[in-house]
């Protein structure tokens, strides 16, 4: 299949395959990973300079690059395995006391979830979770939710950029301010947003933010990203205490010497992250803001037509759509118990029958709802085949 930007040839995917699910891992275009394999070749041609003389520099360009991305301070930037690990790393850095309320939604990403109920275990805290308007979600329809549920013992608000099983774009700016105005500091899990939706860490006013480079931007798998706010440099270290927390120099931060040196490992994701966005920016007219326009477009209009054919109302107003987009599936009888450990049968039949790369996804109230990601790669006749092979497996 010939993407309708003539792009599918810049990565490597299956051709068989209808791959509708870049939002769980991305897909690596072939461009950055020649960078990386550059990248690979020359360290191993010598370990000892690459990485004990050339990766201060390297990571600084990295970081210079990203921090322009998302419009950062720089020196706030941590680079990280994955959005994760950014969750984890400022979590265990919040000063949470006994009695505390944390708040989380019910779409946060279960890993997300994970790390704030444990740290609430630990520390006696206790987390409230909102159920968001689903389906019929609109922005005021979240931000009258999120704020309702706090309290005067609420500290910290967890809350997504984009909410995984939903796919929700949630009124982030609001929300973080509204927040602030009661007292509520907001740690994101933006795992989805960067390359996305538009991001202006400057303007957003968090507390932290996590976040995913292998995804919209591209990077290579292990490519993230911790940002936080200049007052909590001081309080966040790394999960991993290493050689930076007795570091001698002056001329760097304890921030940066701690999190620029995790221990020995393969830096070269982060170093692909400037590749990658050099990648998105030439890719089509418009650069990465011309992208993710197009990706929204399509996410959008291809809804509708998803909808129309299985009969059911869209989730969500427009506004909460980025590069992916949810459709509720028609009602089984018996409806199908939520099973996290396992895929819906229904979308491994898409996959084993119909070659077709996407999540189904099951909420406690017994809908489901299938979840499709827009990236340059995909065709019309994607969608298409998406569409005919559910018509043929549901009797649309």
């Amino acid at each position: 299949m010939v993407a309708p930007l003539g792009l599918s040839q810049h990565w490597q995917l299956d051709p068989r395959l209808a791959f509708l699910n870049h939002g769980s891992f991305g897909a690596c275009p072939r461009p950055v990973l020649e960078e990386q394999t550059a990248l690979r070749e020359a360290l191993e041609r010598s370990p000892v300079d690459f990485l004990a003389r050339q990766l201060e520099r390297r990571l600084d360009a990295a970081r210079e690059a990203l921090a322009a991305f998302v419009d950062a301070e720089p020196e706030g930037l941590a680079f990280m395995p994955n959005a994760t690990a950014g969750v984890n790393t400022f979590l265990r850095a919040f000063p949470i006391a006994t009695g505390d309320h944390l708040l989380v939604t019910d779409h946060a990403y279960l890993a997300a979830r994970n790390a704030l109920d444990a740290i609430a275990q630990e520390r006696g805290a206790v987390v409230d979770v909102v159920t968001l308007p689903y389906p019929g979600a609109t922005r005021a329809g979240i931000l009258d939710a999120v704020l309702a549920a706090v309290t005067p013992k609420t500290r910290l608000a967890l809350l997504d950029h984009v909410t995984s099983p939903s796919a929700l774009v949630l009124p982030l700016r609001e929300l973080v301010q509204a927040l602030a105005e009661r007292g509520v500091e907001t740690l994101v899990d933006g795992a989805h947003g960067p390359g996305m939706v538009p991001v202006s860490l400057r303007e957003l006013g968090a507390a932290a933010y996590a976040a995913n480079c292998h995804k919209w931007l591209c990077a290579p798998k292990g490519a993230a990203f911790l940002w936080v706010a200049p007052r909590w440099k001081t309080r966040v270290r790394p999960l991993a205490i290493g050689l930076g927390a007795t570091s001698p120099r002056t001329d760097r931060s304890r921030f940066r010497a701690e999190f620029d040196w995790p221990g020995t490992q393969d830096p070269t994701p982060w170093l692909c992250i400037p590749e990658a966005l050099r990648f998105l920016d030439v890719l089509i007219d418009g650069g990465a803001a011309g992208l993710m326009a197009h990706n929204r477009a399509v996410a959008l209009a291809e809804r509708v037509r998803l909808a129309e054919l299985l009969g059911t109302r869209l989730p969500c107003e427009d506004a909460l759509v980025g590069s992916m987009a949810c459709v509720e599936l028609p009602p089984m009888s018996p409806p199908p118990a939520p099973d996290p450990s396992s895929p819906d049968p229904l979308q491994v039949a898409l996959f084993e029958r119909h070659q077709i790369e996407i999540p189904v996804v099951p909420f406690p109230t017994g809908r489901r709802f299938v979840r499709l990601s827009v990236q340059a790669y995909n065709a019309a006749g994607d969608f298409d085949r998406l569409r005919s092979a559910l018509a043929s497996r549901l009797g649309s």
